[in-house]
């Protein structure tokens, strides 16, 4: 299952589009894409695929709507991100992702970006559901980011809901949401003075200072 969107000019066109997922196009100042899902979520052994490619293009693509991902006694389901950039801007803002007790899930994820191009891209974690709290088997996902071409940034985890139990005990504040942020801007360390001065401390530079991480939780959210 499969999406493919791409702008040129910031001229739209859908490549593909083989998901239970309606879309909205909006263009105003700027291209804002609205992805509704019909679906039921993510099952075992579902591969979902998002291609993005900008040139020259600026666009705002945000969910409509948590991502849920079902329970599984063995197989994973994998959600699979591409997006490249040539001399673009890209807000890339996800909904919530709500593991179901026993789910396992893999994010695969691969931005690549020219020195003219920026984004902000956005992961949230919830609980899970409403009498659940963090009772999923595994979240995995490797984020890889490239800079004209060259790695600026690879994570790689595997983390289980005990972990994530484990983690909320030991700072004693039962948070239900966090959120992990990329971003790439025109002067990452003026905008991580910027972030500082607002009390968001929990951001730093990438090794060659090509982009900037950040990890925030529900209270940050709410501030």
């Amino acid at each position: 299952m499969s999406i493919h969107l791409s702008f040129q000019d910031n001229l739209f066109a859908l490549k593909r589009l083989r998901l239970p997922t309606r879309y909205y196009h909006f263009r105003d100042e700027q291209n804002y894409i609205k992805l509704v899902s019909i679906g039921e979520g993510i099952f075992p052994k579902d591969r979902i695929s998002t291609v993005v490619k900008l040139e020259n293009s600026d666009l705002l693509l945000a969910t409509e709507s948590a991502t849920k991902v079902y329970p599984s006694k063995k197989e994973f389901g994998i959600n699979r991100i591409d997006i490249q950039l040539q001399a673009s801007n890209l807000e890339y803002i996800n909904d919530e992702l709500i593991l179901y007790k026993d789910a396992k899930f893999l994010q695969l994820l691969r931005i690549r970006a020219d020195s003219e191009s920026t984004f902000f891209y956005g992961d949230i974690l919830s609980h899970g559901r409403s009498y659940e709290y963090f009772d999923f088997d595994t979240m995995a996902a490797k984020n890889s980011f490239y800079c004209d071409g060259r790695l600026e940034y690879l994570e790689k985890y595997t983390k289980s809901g005990e972990n994530v139990k484990s983690y909320t005990q030991q700072s004693f504040n039962k948070h239900s949401l966090f959120a992990k942020i990329y971003v790439k801007t025109q002067d990452n360390e003026a905008f991580l003075e910027r972030l500082e001065k607002e009390c968001f401390t929990s951001f730093a530079l990438s090794s060659n200072k090509e982009m900037l991480i950040g990890v925030i939780s529900q209270n940050s959210m709410q501030a």
